[in-house]
This record gives C-alpha cells, sequence and structure tokens, in this order.
C-alpha cells in the first residue's frame, strides 16, 4: 500500500531529482501528525487493460495533519502510479478532501505530478477535473489554497492551480503548460522545450503564474510551511500572532539615510521596508514578475501585514499592466483573509506607450483602484517620494479608503511632475520670455515649490500627518491597533459574512 508504484519507479523518481508522494507529505506535515483518508480507493475501469494495473490509493495520498500544529489538508499526486493521471476515483479522493477542508474551515494544499487525464478512462476523467475547478471556485477566498507544482502540470490540469491562492514550482522539475512543446511545433512551428516553455523560471518572470520558485522539493516544502504561518486557517478568522519578534534600533537611523537627495534617483523600496517590519519577516510573493511593484507578508510586533509598494528601483515605479495585475490580486487576497494591508507609495503615474494602452491599461489599471476600494480590512498608505497623477489615486489614497495615510516630508503630491506641469501652466510666459530656458527652470521651481511636498495634502486633510522615515514603524503599529480594534467590534456588532467580504 505504501509503496506506491513498485520499488523501480520509486527509484526512477529519486534519480530524477524528485521525491516520492509520501515523502512530500512526510516533509510537509508535522512528526506523525498525518492521518491518510481513502488509502484503499482503487479505480473501477476495465478498458485497455486497465483491470490488471490497480494500486491501493489510485495514483494519489489524501488526508489531513498539521504545519506548525495547525490543522490542513493535503492531497500529493503520486507520479510512481500510472504516471499520476488522473481517474474519476482519483478526482473524487481529492474533492472530498477538498469538501472536508471547507466544512472544517482549514487551508488546503495540493501537491502535483502527474501526466494529466487518464485517457483510458475518457470523459469521466475530464469531468473530475471539472470537479475539482468547481470545488477551488467555491473555497476561493474561504480558505487559503496552495499549489506546489512538483512534476508535470499540463493541458487541463492547469487550472486547478491556477484557481488556487498561490503556487509554488521546482526548477528542472516542474512545469505548467495548457499545450506541450510538440502541439506548439505543429501548430506554430516553433521549437521549445518544456523547461523554457513553462518552467518555474519563465511562469516566475514571463507570465507571472508561479509566485515562488525553489531549487528543489525539500527548499519547496519549507517555503509552503513558512508561508502558512503567515495566513489565518480561513476567512472567519486572523492570522496568528507571533508573541517573540525582535526589531534592530539601528533601523531608526537607516531608514532616514535611505531617500537620495534628488528626487530623480532611484532606491531599494525593500530597505524600507526591512527598516518598518519585525526582523528578517518580509516574505515576498511574485518576485521576480513585475518588479516595478514590491508585493508580499511581513509581521509589525507580530502580527502578520500584506505590503504593496512601488519600486523606484525598477522603471521608476511607474505601474504597468503587469504591475496592476500584480498589485489587484494580492490586495483581493488580503481583503478576503483580514490580512491589514500597508501601502508605501513612491508612484510617477502609469507607464504610457502604444503597447499599454493597446493591451489595456485602463482595464487593468482599474483592478488595483477597484481592489483598494473594495477592501475592508485596515489599510494605511504611507507616501515616500513621488505620488502623481491618476496613479496617486490608485494606490490606496485617502479618498479612496485608506484609513490614514502618512507622508514624509519628500513627498510630492500633485498631478504631474513639476517640469510637465509648470511647461503646461506657463507656457505662454515661458514663449515670451526673453531666456524661455531660463523661465522654464524658474516657473518649475516655482510649481515644485508650491507641490512638491506634502504640506498642502496636509492642509486640505489628505494626508492626516507629516511623519520623519525614524517616526514611521511606531505610526503603523498605533494605527493599525486601531484599525483593528475598529474593524474587530464592527465585524461583531453589526456585519455578518457573505462571499468575500463583510456586509451590513
Amino acid at each position: 500500500m505504501h509503496n506506491g508504484g513498485g520499488q523501480e519507479r520509486i527509484d526512477k523518481q529519486h534519480q530524477q531529482g524528485k521525491l516520492t508522494a509520501r515523502e512530500r507529505i512526510s516533509l510537509l506535515l508535522d512528526e506523525g501528525s498525518f492521518q491518510e483518508i481513502g488509502g484503499l480507493v482503487e479505480h473501477r475501469s476495465t478498458n485497455f487493460g486497465l483491470d490488471k494495473q490497480k494500486f491501493p490509493g489510485d495514483g494519489v495520498i489524501t488526508g489531513y495533519g498539521t504545519v506548525h500544529g495547525r490543522l490542513v489538508y493535503v492531497y500529493s499526486q503520486d507520479f510512481t502510479v500510472l504516471g499520476g493521471s488522473l481517474s474519476e476515483t482519483h478526482a473524487a479522493k481529492i474533492c472530498r478532501i477538498m469538501d472536508m477542508a471547507l466544512k472544517n474551515g482549514a487551508p488546503i494544499i495540493g501537491m502535483n505530478d502527474s501526466g494529466g487525464a487518464r485517457i483510458q478512462e475518457g470523459v469521466v476523467s475530464l469531468s473530475g477535473y471539472a470537479d475539482i475547478f468547481f470545488r477551488n471556485t467555491r473555497a476561493s477566498g474561504t480558505i487559503p489554497q496552495l499549489s506546489l507544482i512538483m512534476g508535470p502540470c499540463a493541458g487541463g490540469a492547469v487550472y486547478s492551480p491556477a484557481l488556487t491562492d498561490f503556487i509554488f514550482m521546482v526548477e528542472e522539475t516542474s512545469y505548467m503548460f495548457v499545450t506541450g512543446p510538440n502541439v506548439v511545433k505543429t501548430v506554430t512551428h516553433e521549437e521549445v522545450t518544456s523547461e523554457d516553455l513553462g518552467g518555474a523560471k519563465t511562469h516566475a518572470e514571463k507570465s507571472g503564474v508561479n509566485h515562488f520558485t525553489a531549487a528543489n522539493d525539500v527548499e519547496c516544502i519549507r517555503k509552503a510551511r513558512d508561508l502558512i504561518t503567515f495566513l489565518p486557517q480561513n476567512a472567519n478568522e486572523e492570522a496568528p500572532l507571533t508573541p517573540v519578534f525582535e526589531y534592530q534600533a539601528s533601523k531608526f537611523k537607516q531608514i532616514d539615510q535611505i531617500l537620495p537627495d534628488n528626487a530623480n534617483v532611484p532606491y531599494d523600496i525593500k530597505r524600507v521596508i526591512d527598516c518598518l517590519i519585525d526582523d528578517n519577516s518580509f516574505r515576498e510573493v511574485h518576485e521576480d514578475f513585475a518588479k516595478n511593484i514590491v508585493v508580499g507578508f511581513a509581521r509589525l510586533e507580530g502580527r502578520t501585514v500584506g505590503i504593496i509598494a512601488n519600486q523606484p528601483a525598477a522603471l521608476a515605479g511607474v505601474l504597468d499592466i503587469d504591475a496592476s495585475r500584480k498589485g489587484a490580486r494580492f490586495v483581493r487576497f488580503c481583503d478576503s483573509f483580514n490580512i491589514p494591508l500597508l501601502v508605501l507609495e513612491d508612484v510617477p503615474g502609469f507607464l504610457p506607450g502604444t503597447d499599454q494602452e493597446w493591451r489595456g491599461i485602463i482595464t487593468h489599471g482599474a483592478k488595483l483602484l477597484y481592489a483598494f476600494a473594495e477592501a475592508t480590512v485596515p489599510k494605511i498608505t504611507v507616501i515616500t517620494r513621488k505620488a502623481y497623477g491618476g496613479a496617486y489615486c490608485v494606490m490606496n489614497s485617502r479618498s479612496l479608503g485608506a484609513d490614514l495615510t502618512f507622508a514624509w516630508p519628500t513627498a510630492e503630491i500633485a498631478v504631474m511632475g513639476a517640469k510637465g506641469a509648470a511647461e503646461i501652466i506657463f507656457k505662454r510666459e515661458i514663449s515670451a520670455a526673453e531666456n524661455p530656458a531660463e523661465k522654464w527652470l524658474e516657473k518649475e521651481a516655482e510649481y515644485a515649490d508650491t507641490f512638491a511636498n506634502p504640506y498642502r495634502a496636509a492642509e486640505r486633510g489628505i494626508v492626516d500627518e507629516v511623519l520623519l522615515p525614524s517616526e514611521t514603524r511606531a505610526a503603523l503599529i498605533s494605527g493599525f491597533a486601531i484599525s483593528r480594534a475598529r474593524s474587530a467590534k464592527g465585524k461583531c456588532a453589526n456585519f455578518i459574512y457573505v462571499g468575500r467580504r463583510w456586509k451590513a
């Protein structure tokens, strides 16, 4: 029963640098906590000689256990059994464990290593995929769903991971694609390897399908166990509190020295993040995709927060299609699971150009705007430097529903940069001047003096307070504590949970 498809196939799995399905479960769950369900299930097909190829479990191991003492449900496909192919009973086992996870309000973790639908069973195997997709959709925003791609995942199989919250992939041994290299070559005459078409690096950098990349199975499972510690069990609970945390006092001085004197010189927003959060608590999501925006989980005094930050070190931190998609998806996840949002804003605008406009930057940019406006979790925005135009509005502005908006003295809140604004506002004066270039610089300085600071916005109440960088962490801790108390009281007293949102 515990030998999968036999020792010869297990040895082959190991030779490929892959663990077996049971070894993966053993590493994922706390020692001795796994309770298997459906271990003796076998397929019922008799076509094409399948009646002579029966294995207990039918190519997938399902059950439940604990991760860091917290309940999770898990399934792990066994490639040593008929290539991990999905049959009617194989799918039924996965659906059974998903139903239990949803009923009991606990995360579901799937480890995918399958050759796809079992072709000998025809339409019933395809129907099994649809049953899984349906449950993925029902569970979305209700319980956390993690997919660990630890081998092939092709055709219809890719849509279940795509419906889950986070995808982990392993370099060189896992891949995802709707149609494989052979079909691509036949249809488009392109020659491409499985790794280049749908490997971990491809989906991490180009498509954004992959959220976390690991060098091997062990690292992949370690990252999944770590991520679970930042997440609540379900949408009706909060993420677990870590009672012990560390914060280096030296960061108070470091954060005051990060921003360059020249507002046009880039800096790494991750240095700012590191100076605000508990030591070593940042877990970046989508690290290699749309690098002009940074998203991830962190802790403030042991409590999980979701961070969305413009990255001046990449494309000057502009918003484009990929960055908008990446940010919107992360915001909606945090909103679904009661994770407060910290927004670090330094955005000069949206990326211009025909490519962006023709591909729908308007629609995709609106997704990020909608996600912030819809979110009911506590939201705090810190404007570190540039906050221009519509992009300023989109990045969780006060008018969009931010609970608190702070700005550093270096913040510039305006419709556009001083240079472009001066050219429009003072066009006639500049043209009529004896020295247009000198006049332009004069008017640019005049506009900058008026708007390239946070104090005009603070006068109007659009910014709640202007803070020194070293004062920011304390303000965030206080602000989230107040918002959390208000949020909890409101939910308990006046609200019910409907779908993805709290409603009166």
